[in-house]
């Protein structure tokens, strides 16, 4: 037929069929290789783990874990899926006739007719996909399912229910999370319940008539009653959450524990919402047989009203007109129970504050001379400052490094008694490596090299054996040598040395390259790692460290391993993921092996009465940096013990953690849920034991809580009259507290020094000295970790008040003058604390930093006792012999004259004496700040920094016509 337009266009067609078998066969070949390729991945990351822990020799902790996980996952989500499911599919059988279909109805059958044919599979979906979820959401409840099992009682009752502290910390935790678990289910259930009631017609919105057939009422009624039964559990188990309840104090802050209205309102309150939630549970039972909502939604109402009349506007009424007129007497009982409980659960239960004078007998500077030459080993080399110096002087290549902050230990000296001594491990640095590429990162460059040490009380005093005020080095060089003699020097795992590397195959290590000879290479020959010989273990770790080199490259064969996880942090938090680790790892060298020491805590928030404190604030210091922060920085916790002291071996990674505290019920239950992970106390060896000491973190936490809890009786605690505050660090320009310092000193009647860890309190708002603590930290001693608090009766100076005055020291801004000149700085050290014969000597440590050494030298040490003037020397025996000569005499007055030309004549009576010099120091560090921000503005404005130098110089000549001494020539202008 002729075409008569309009229509489609002619021509040949192109029929669409079905893909050809080879098309079809790759795409599901595609398929198949995806799915797999994703279950290898989620294989790889299984596999590692296993093979890691299996390397460590803890592959009990992965295998326990991991069973109670699948455990929990498997129960939790076959209770949900079956409580959702049985709901779904009885809601389903229940579905009345459907008959003189309403437009609701109507409209509804279409979706009924759409999942007809479906519906096992949507059942299955659903249940799955809650079971899933609720299996997911189980499995992070391992620790506490495990704590709940293996619990150990405290022996201990708390006031107010006699329960053991146990039911608090292992028994509420896993009953309140079975009651979550509960209310999930049963809204779940009664949703899907209602859906599918409501779907089938069991349920009416719009349809006239019953809006509810008997059997959907039946059945949501039955539910609605298990939720209310589960409401009444709560409201029981609420009366003993009140004993370890959270709540601000006004009196306190941060409160746990009951209070007056607590135990007199909301906890009949909670009593009577108990039985009421019963009562309506029955009520709703009961539309079984009655098919009425009428009784259950009255008893519900009525329920409600309760909860908001009973458990919210009485306690109200009882904290408005009963506690708050004589809130101190009401609270006082409540406040003794805080306190009991808090100082018993931080272990400061002992520590008793004992009053002290805080100045010493101005009549006894001889006598108190030569006790303080005994007091302490002044450790004048600040292990926060020198760390420059130790890279400085021996670094030896660039592909080494120490630590910022360097640690404080105790070795032998040449009398064979115990010295202070400041330690770092000259680890890799992977960034100095002359060469990056992947070989050079992960197979040459694999270990860092050497423990160096150095006197923490002395400094080079004699120019022929080395730069006046470095280290004095015990043990220095490449290899090292000094007093540590023979011992494993490589460094395989440290904190620096994040980087996986792989060992011990065809591939050589370099050692290290001495100053003379060739260049030494080596092969690991330690036990830790994971073996890369079999394939799959290669494309394992190929997959889980995205680095597909792993399997192919000829650098890994037979012998390789992998070592990885290898800060003693991370390998100690992995072996023993129920601890909670000190932020400060440490270095001893002992046995002939470098051992890293860890200490790690157990912890709890539940136990009654006892208040919170949150590890990461409560931890941080001046010092803190993300290397040393505690591992838990958010943790809530009231209860905390070292309870293991772990050690990483620096060689080959070995992780061994021993029982500490014997008596620690939560050590003992997770000694029972992981057998043979913790060895006995006894397991410690001799030379371990000598450098075990008090961990840093503990101590902060107890000295936070002592700021409060040092006072025992509630109205004195209530007032807050007596509270404490840790100061600033002086030497940190405040911008954070001072960090507790490690020091051998004599307490107060005692006549040996010993290992302690010290700091200072002010009291709250004001600069003088408060208190002083110290623990016995040397864990030989009988005393270990008992804690002296003395308590400053007369008003003393304070650690930032010294450090003012000492900043106006003429001879200080002198020194400071003389730095600038040659480009250097001023850096101060630790301000050490010390007692003696009544009063506090306080000790701080001066370097420079710049010039032609630009690392800090110990210059100058300043000393000050019993509220004299600090005094500023060449030596620590020199400040001292100055200190303690004072006669308190003050220098004659003298009245600065004008320099002509630069400023005019005062109006009023010039300032003498010391109030003379102070004000020339401060008008010389004024004019010095002035030229500085002259020369930060404008560095090219030549005259107005000429005018800056003019006033500097005219200040300098102030203070030294005040000190009676020749003015040295100014500073050249630039």
């Amino acid at each position: 037929m002729p075409d008569r337009g309009g229509g489609p266009p002619t021509g040949p067609r192109i029929r669409v069929g079905r893909p050809s078998r080879r098309v079809r066969t790759l795409l599901m070949t595609l398929g198949v290789l995806a799915v797999l390729a994703m279950a290898f991945v989620m294989f790889a990351g299984f596999w590692t783990d296993w093979l890691w822990y299996r390397s460590v020799e803890y592959s009990s902790v992965f295998t326990t874990t991991l069973w109670t996980k699948i455990g929990l996952f498997a129960v939790f989500g076959l209770l949900m899926a079956t409580a959702v499911g049985v709901n779904i599919w009885l809601a389903h059988r229940l579905r009345p006739p459907l008959s003189a279909m309403s437009v609701e109805q109507q409209s509804l059958d279409r979706y009924r007719m759409g999942i007809a044919p479906y519906k096992k599979w949507v059942l299955l979906a659903i249940t799955a996909l809650v079971g899933l979820i609720a299996g997911a959401s189980a499995t992070g409840q391992w620790k506490t399912w495990l704590q709940w099992v293996n619990g150990v009682s405290f022996g201990q009752k708390d006031p107010q229910f006699q329960m053991d502290v146990s039911f608090y910390a292992f028994d509420l935790p896993w009953y309140r999370f079975l009651l979550g678990f509960g209310f999930a289910a049963a809204v779940l259930s009664l949703i899907a319940a209602a859906l599918t009631h409501y779907l089938y017609g069991g349920l009416r919105i719009t349809s006239p008539g019953a809006r509810a057939t008997a059997a959907a009422t039946g059945h949501l009624s039955v539910l609605l009653g298990l939720f209310v039964s589960l409401k009444a559990v709560a409201y029981w188990l609420d009366r003993y959450g009140l004993a370890v309840k959270s709540s601000d104090f006004k009196a306190t802050g941060n409160w746990t524990g009951l209070r007056y209205v607590d135990a007199n309102a909301y906890l009949p309150a909670k009593t009577i919402l108990f039985c009421i939630a019963v009562i309506c549970a029955l009520l709703f039972f009961a539309t079984l047989w009655r098919r009425t909502w009428q009784l259950p939604v009255i008893g519900f109402g009525l329920m409600v009203l309760s909860a908001i009349l009973i458990g919210g506007l009485y306690p109200a009424i009882v904290q408005k007109f009963q506690v708050q007129p004589n809130e101190q007497a009401k609270e006082s009982p409540y406040i003794q129970k805080n306190i009991d409980a808090t100082r018993k659960a931080y272990g400061i239960d002992k520590a008793a504050p004992e009053d002290y004078a805080g100045r010493g007998d101005p009549n006894r500077k001889a006598q108190q001379r030569e006790e303080a030459t005994t007091a302490a080993s002044y450790r004048v080399v600040d292990s926060n400052v020198v760390s420059p110096a130790f890279q400085q002087l021996q670094q030896e290549r660039k592909y080494y490094q120490f630590p910022a902050t360097l640690d404080v230990d105790r070795y032998p000296g040449p009398d064979g008694k115990p010295q202070d001594t400041v330690i770092g491990l000259r680890e890799l640095d992977i960034e100095g490596i002359p060469k990056r590429n992947w070989i050079n990162d992960h197979f040459t460059y694999t270990h860092g090299y050497g423990a160096i040490a150095a006197k923490g009380t002395s400094v080079i005093t004699d120019a022929n054996k080395g730069t006046v005020g470095s280290p004095d080095f015990t043990e220095s060089g490449m290899p090292t040598s000094g007093q540590l003699k023979n011992y494993e020097q490589r460094i395989y795992y440290g904190e620096k040395t994040q980087q996986y590397s792989i060992v011990g195959g065809p591939q050589k290590e370099l050692d290290y390259e001495a100053s003379t000879g060739p260049t030494k290479y080596t092969s690991y020959q330690g036990k830790s790692g994971v073996s890369l010989s079999s394939a799959l273990n290669r494309a394992a770790y190929a997959v889980a460290f995205g680095e597909p080199q792993i399997l192919y490259s000829g650098a890994v064969g037979e012998g390789s391993k992998i070592l990885y996880n290898r800060t003693p942090k991370e390998r100690v938090e992995a072996v023993a993921p129920w601890l909670t680790i000190d932020g400060d790892a440490y270095p001893a060298v002992v046995e002939g092996r470098i051992q890293w020491i860890v200490d790690a805590y157990t912890t709890t928030n539940g136990y009654p009465y006892a208040s919170r404190t949150t590890l990461g604030d409560t931890t941080t210091d001046s010092l803190t940096t993300n290397q040393r922060a505690v591992v838990a920085q958010q943790n809530q916790v009231n209860y905390i013990r070292n309870s293991v002291k772990a050690t990483v071996d620096a060689y080959d990674g070995s992780v061994k953690l021993y029982q500490w505290d014997t008596k620690d019920p939560v050590l003992k239950t997770w000694m029972k849920a992981f057998p043979g992970t913790v060895k006995s106390k006894s397991d410690i060896s001799p030379e371990l034991k000598s450098h075990l000491r008090y961990p840093q973190d503990m101590f902060k936490v107890q000295r936070e809580l002592l700021t409060r809890y040092h006072v025992t009786e509630p109205e004195q605690f209530y007032s807050g009259s007596d509270a404490w505050q840790v100061p600033d660090d002086p030497t940190n320009k405040g911008t954070s507290v001072v960090p507790p310092y490690y020091l051998s000193l004599k307490m107060p009647g005692e006549k040996e020094q010993k290992f302690s860890l010290t700091t200072t309190f002010t009291p709250a708002g004001r600069p003088n000295l408060g208190a002083f603590m110290a623990v016995d930290a040397d864990a030989n001693s009988k005393d270990y970790g008992s804690i002296r608090l003395l308590r400053v009766t007369e008003t003393v100076q304070g650690p930032s008040q010294v450090q003012s005055e000492l900043n106006g020291v003429p001879e200080v801004a002198t020194f400071v003058r003389d730095l600038r000149g040659t480009d250097s700085d001023i850096e101060y050290g630790n301000l050490l604390t010390i007692p003696l014969d009544g009063g506090f000597l306080y000790v701080e440590p001066v370097y420079a930093r710049g010039g032609s050494a630009n690392y800090p030298l110990l210059k100058k040490v300043a000393v000050a006792y019993g509220g004299g003037k600090p005094v500023f020397k060449d030596s620590l025996t020199d400040a001292l012999d100055a200190a303690f000569a004072q006669t308190g005499q003050r220098p004659p007055d003298t009245t600065p004259p004008p320099r002509d030309g630069t400023s005019p004549p005062p109006s009023n009576p010039p300032a003498t004496g010391d109030a003379a010099v102070k004000a020339a120091v401060e008008d010389v560090l004024k004019a010095y700040e002035e030229s500085n921000e002259v020369l930060k503005k404008d560095p090219t404005d030549r005259e107005a920094y000429g005018r800056a130098q003019d006033k500097l110089d005219a200040a300098l000549d102030r203070l030294a016509a005040v000190q009676g001494r020749p003015r040295s020539s100014p500073p050249a202008s630039p």
